[in-house]
């Protein structure tokens, strides 16, 4: 069940990264909102996470999910260009964060 939340948690954190973006410094109230609650909920989500799992692994792989998910969106929606080497690193990242739940 950690691991569950603990994904959740990350894909949370990619809401919350991208609805500061949108909210425009705060001045934005929607986007603003929804910042707020994402990150409450990631936070809270991560807390719970590292009840049963290391706090090492449990922030890696949080924020590995967070900043995939975030630069994955921001290539989609053309605000970041794309590029092979971009697609490489994500993807090391993505190798990290499934390395460190195999070893778990």
């Amino acid at each position: 069940m950690s691991w569950i939340v603990l994904v959740l948690s990350g894909v949370l954190e990619a809401v919350w990264a991208t609805a500061l973006d949108k909210s425009q410094g705060f001045s934005r109230f929607w986007p603003s909102a929804i910042f707020v609650t994402a990150l409450l909920a990631s936070m809270a989500g991560l807390a719970y996470a590292m009840r049963e799992l290391p706090l090492g692994t449990s922030y890696a792989v949080w924020v590995g999910i967070g900043a995939t998910l975030t630069v994955i969106y921001a290539m989609a929606t053309g605000a970041e260009s794309v590029s092979l080497l971009k697609i490489l690193f994500l993807a090391m990242i993505v190798g990290g964060v499934i390395g460190l739940k195999t070893l778990h």
